[in-house]
C-alpha cells in the first residue's frame, strides 16, 4: 500500500489522458457495436448523476461514510472503463462497489444487510448473496486488485485552513469535491489539483435555493487570470503537489472588506503561480466541473432508470 499518491497504483495505472479514456471507451463500444446501437444511453455524466443518487440512497440507511461512497464511485468508473455497461446489471455493480468500498475504507457492512437495503431502497430483486460475491470477484479482477484510493479530502482540509475559508466557502468546496466524482476528473488529475480547483470555484460559485448558481463573470475572470498565469509560467513547472502553501503576496486570503472576494481570488492566483500545482490541470478541472453543472439541468432520474432497465431486462441480467 502506497503511503502517498505519487507512489500509488492510482497514479501509475489509473491516471489517463482524455485521449486515452476516449480510446478505451471506443474500444469497448466497437467490441459491442450491436448492443450499443440497440440500447442507446444518456450522456455519461447524466448516468453518473443517477449512479450517485442510487449509491447515496443505499448508503444513507447503512450510515456509510462519504469517503466510502466516493471510493465506490471510483470503482464503478474504473470498472466501466474496462467493461461495456450494457453487458452488466448496474444495480448489482453499484451494490457490490459499495460493499467492497466499505471493506477498503474500514467501515465494513454485512453482505446480507447490503442486499436487504438494496431491495428496500431500489425496489430490486437482488436476493442471492452469491451473485454479489461473484460480482465482487469480477470487480476486483477488472481493477487488478488495485483498490487503494487517494481522495482530495485531506488536501482540501489543509488548504481550507491555509486560506482561512469561511464556513460557507468550506462547505461549498467539499460539495464540489463530492461532485467531481461524477466526472472523469478522478481518472485525469491528482487529488490535490481537485482540492485547489474546488477552492477556486467555492469563491466564485454561490449556493442558491435551486442548487449551485454560477457567477459567469467571476468564473470568466478566474479562467482569464489562470490562463495569463499559465502563459507566464516556465515550461518546467506543474508536475508535483503543493505540499505546503507559501505566503500569499499582498496579504491574507482570509480577510474581509469591500473588495474581499476579488482580492482573495487574486491572492489564490498569485499563490498558484508560485506553487508547483499544474495550472493547466486546474483550468481543465474547473471547466469540466462547470460543464457538469450545465448538463445537470437536463438530468431526469426516470430517463436514466428506464434506459438502463431496457437492456437489463432484455438481456436477462436481473436474474
Amino acid at each position: 500500500m502506497a503511503a502517498n499518491y505519487w507512489d500509488s497504483t492510482q497514479r501509475k495505472y489509473w491516471t489517463f489522458t482524455k485521449q486515452q479514456l476516449a480510446q478505451e471507451r471506443r474500444k469497448n463500444e466497437e467490441a459491442d457495436r450491436a448492443l450499443v446501437q440497440q440500447f442507446p444511453l444518456p450522456d455519461r455524466r447524466l448516468l453518473s448523476i443517477h449512479f450517485n443518487h442510487q449509491l447515496c440512497k443505499l448508503a444513507r440507511p447503512l450510515s456509510v461514510r462519504q469517503q466510502a461512497i466516493a471510493t465506490a464511485q471510483i470503482y464503478v468508473r474504473r470498472f466501466y472503463l474496462k467493461v461495456e455497461i450494457r453487458r452488466t446489471n448496474p444495480t448489482l455493480v453499484l451494490a457490490t462497489a459499495l460493499y467492497l468500498a466499505c471493506k477498503m475504507e474500514e467501515c465494513p457492512q454485512h453482505i446480507r444487510m447490503v442486499l436487504a437495503e438494496a431491495r428496500h431502497c431500489w425496489d430490486t430483486t437482488l436476493t442471492d448473496t452469491s451473485k454479489l460475491g461473484e460480482c465482487e470477484f469480477s470487480l476486483i479482477s477488472e481493477l487488478n486488485s488495485q483498490l487503494i484510493i487517494h481522495h482530495p479530502y485531506r488536501a482540501l482540509a489543509e488548504y481550507t485552513a491555509t486560506f482561512a475559508l469561511s464556513a460557507e466557502e468550506s462547505a461549498l468546496a467539499w460539495s464540489i469535491v463530492n461532485d467531481h466524482y461524477l466526472t472523469d476528473l478522478p481518472l485525469l488529475h491528482p487529488p490535490h489539483v481537485i482540492a485547489v480547483t474546488a477552492i477556486f470555484l467555492a469563491v466564485v460559485l454561490k449556493p442558491t435555493q435551486g442548487g449551485l448558481g454560477v457567477s459567469a463573470q467571476g468564473v470568466q475572470g478566474v479562467l482569464q487570470s489562470l490562463s495569463a498565469t499559465m502563459g507566464q509560467s516556465s515550461p518546467a513547472r506543474g508536475g508535483g503537489a503543493a505540499t505546503s502553501a507559501p505566503g500569499t503576496p499582498g496579504g491574507s486570503l482570509g480577510g474581509g472588506g469591500g473588495a474581499a472576494a476579488q482580492n482573495r481570488m487574486m491572492g489564490l492566483v498569485s499563490w498558484l503561480a508560485e506553487s508547483s500545482v499544474d495550472i493547466e490541470a486546474v483550468v481543465d478541472a474547473m471547466q469540466e466541473l462547470l460543464s457538469l453543472y450545465e448538463i445537470w439541468e437536463q438530468f431526469t432520474n426516470n430517463l436514466c432508470k428506464d434506459q438502463i432497465a431496457k437492456f437489463v431486462k432484455a438481456r436477462g441480467l436481473d436474474k
